[in-house]
């Protein structure tokens, strides 16, 4: 028996750094905000506005985009949706007023879209059962990675060069990505550096878990191989994929788009001092990405069922997410950074392990338009929960607490994970147990 050649290892990493760059370009805007508001006189709801208008349009986008992505394929799939997203964050150094750069976060969001849903069926593709969270936790700490780079050279580069370059200059990035893409991307069985002892590994196991699969439909549509008619909203797992995507994504967005607003307004630090901070927060999360992955994976190769081993995981870490409601009380920075970074850890580590949640449920062959439901599911909280945020942050500014209103978030940051663990014990969670 030859020795595997583990190319899909290799695959992740493409993953990992076409996820770098979709965070980075996202963020750009949120450390620019203090230098954008002043130049365009923002209130916090103008800009929650502006972060609504890039959520709604990436979640309607997503199942569009994995619809396109089944049909065509990941290789071009990417290509085409990395292309849109980098055209379109260049295309804020353009933007004039507020309309334009809604225009801009419009078109970033449509671009946007398509990445997780080429990314989780890149995974089902290239990966057994047993490795897809560690290979998700590992891709998405992409998004994290980004998260600590944009603080690391974006103040810098505004500085510099003008807020118009920072723009520019991480837009360029994707078109970097698409050509290292187009030459060393291929699908298993015809890529020339995968081995059939690799190919076998890869496919030892099924796409599908047996315990889900046992619904009627599902059933009768696996053994006669007609993926593409597969009745999604049959296998009621698509309900908790969707609520706890609809319940968890908005935090992320506002772990994403408010904290350095936060940490400027609240605690006073400049373009220049913003840096170390959310640098510490966005390596605690690339560190939960990845850990998160790793820990339920460990558990399924110790003989867990991989339901269960993502239950526990997940129980876990919306448990660690609940200190922020905490803040409150904390009179220094340091020891809030300390429970947001476990925060941001602790999401990362879910995220990893909701999308193999998704995997393990359902066959390949519609993975992408899964991926699709569920994040347009979350983006639509997603849409919603910035006005919301904005409201109430003008509200108890103009009170002159503004922490208040921060606070008020956090309690609702708290809540809303272990509120979405209970959605999936419902719907996935405790099925599986029941069949098993």
């Amino acid at each position: 028996m030859p020795v595997a050649s583990n190319y899909r290892w290799v695959i992740v990493g493409l993953l990992f750094f076409a996820t770098t760059i979709n965070y980075l370009d996202r963020q750009v805007i949120s450390l620019l905000k203090p230098i954008l508001e002043k130049e365009f006189s923002w209130t916090e709801s103008d800009y929650g506005n502006i972060v609504t208008v890039f959520t709604f349009f990436y979640g309607a986008s997503t199942l569009l985009a994995g619809y396109i992505i089944d049909r065509i394929g990941t290789k071009i799939g990417y290509i085409g949706a990395i292309l849109v997203w980098s055209f379109a964050a260049m295309g804020h150094a353009l933007a004039g007023s507020t309309f334009g750069f809604m225009i801009a976060r419009a078109f970033l969001g449509v671009g946007e879209a398509g990445n997780f849903p080429a990314s989780i069926k890149t995974v089902a593709e290239w990966f057994p059962q047993k490795e897809r969270a560690l290979a998700v936790g590992i891709f998405n700490s992409g998004a994290n990675i980004g998260a600590v780079v944009a603080p690391a050279i974006v103040p810098w580069i505004a500085l510099v060069a003008g807020w118009q370059m920072a723009f520019i200059a991480t837009g360029a990035l994707g078109f970097l990505w698409i050509i290292a893409w187009w030459f060393y991307y291929e699908v298993p069985a015809r890529h020339k550096r995968v081995n059939s002892a690799e190919l076998a590994y890869i496919t030892a196991e099924p796409a599908i878990e047996p315990s889900v699969a046992g619904d009627a439909a599902a059933t009768d549509l696996l053994a006669d191989g007609t993926m593409t008619n597969y009745p999604i909203f049959a296998n009621k797992a698509i309900w908790g994929f969707m609520s706890g995507k609809l319940l968890t994504d908005p935090i992320w967005w506002f772990f994403l788009f408010w904290l350095p607003s936060y940490l400027s307004n609240i605690y006073h630090l400049d373009l220049k001092k913003l840096g170390a901070p959310l640098i510490v927060i966005y390596l605690a999360a690339t560190i939960g990405s990845v850990g998160g992955g790793w820990l339920s994976s460990r558990l399924i190769q110790k003989g867990w069922h991989p339901t269960r081993a993502r239950q526990w995981a997940m129980a876990l870490f919306a448990v660690c997410i609940t200190p922020v409601m905490a803040i409150s009380q904390m009179s220094s920075m340091w020891p809030v950074i300390a429970i947001l970074s476990l925060a941001v850890a602790a999401h990362q580590a879910w995220s990893a392990n909701i999308f193999t949640v998704a995997a393990d449920q359902f066959p390949k062959q519609v993975l992408s338009r899964v991926v699709g439901l569920g994040t347009m599911a979350g983006t639509l909280g997603g849409a919603i929960f910035p006005l919301l945020v904005g409201r109430i942050l003008d509200h108890y500014k103009a009170l002159g607490s503004l922490s208040e209103g921060y606070y008020i978030i956090f309690y609702i940051a708290g809540l809303a994970y272990l509120v979405a663990w209970t959605m999936l014990y419902i719907f996935v969670f405790r099925r599986v147990q029941k069949v098993n």
